[in-house]
């Protein structure tokens, strides 16, 4: 790999952006019910970095294993996400285990990733159908029967 593809930066700063604004939140909330002290936003902090280099290796992964032919991809993507998973439950079991990190802001985090995906998926189906129903059906795309009888999408217009 020589170097980190641009999509794999866009994707991590956008995730970072809304994790960044979902950890904004959980702190204004336990602010709100009285029970914010520097272990919340300790914790809070310990599993946004975790998340975060969590999501970036995915992405290297992801990008390095498209260079390699598809068995090797598959070892390789199997090996280093069982590697990256024991580091990611290793620190936040430590969160968890430590009296200096609240264990509510280093668990609750871990699930903003799943919800900020599947609201940009919508905010994503939303837009796009926007757009079909005003370009009209010259816009849709033609496909290829592709290896194993799907369809790739070639780009092309009708």
């Amino acid at each position: 790999m020589s170097k980190i593809d641009k999509v794999v930066l866009r994707e991590t700063g956008a995730l970072a952006l809304w994790m960044l604004i979902f950890s904004g939140v959980m702190q204004a909330v336990f602010l709100v019910i009285g029970k914010w002290d520097y272990t919340v936003l300790l914790g809070n902090l310990l599993s946004y970095a975790v998340l975060m280099l969590n999501f970036f290796l995915v992405g290297i992964m992801v990008q390095m294993a498209v260079e390699k032919d598809p068995k090797d991809a598959r070892q390789f993507v199997k090996a280093t996400g069982g590697i990256r998973m024991l580091v990611m439950f290793g620190l936040l079991t430590l969160g968890v285990v430590l009296d200096c990190f609240s264990t509510w802001t280093v668990i609750i985090p871990v699930f903003f990733p799943r919800v900020i995906m599947l609201i940009l998926s919508r905010m994503n189906k939303r837009t796009e159908g926007k757009e079909e129903a005003t370009d009209g059906p010259s816009n849709q795309a033609v496909t290829e029967e592709g290896e194993g009888g799907g369809t790739v999408d070639t780009g092309a217009e009708a």
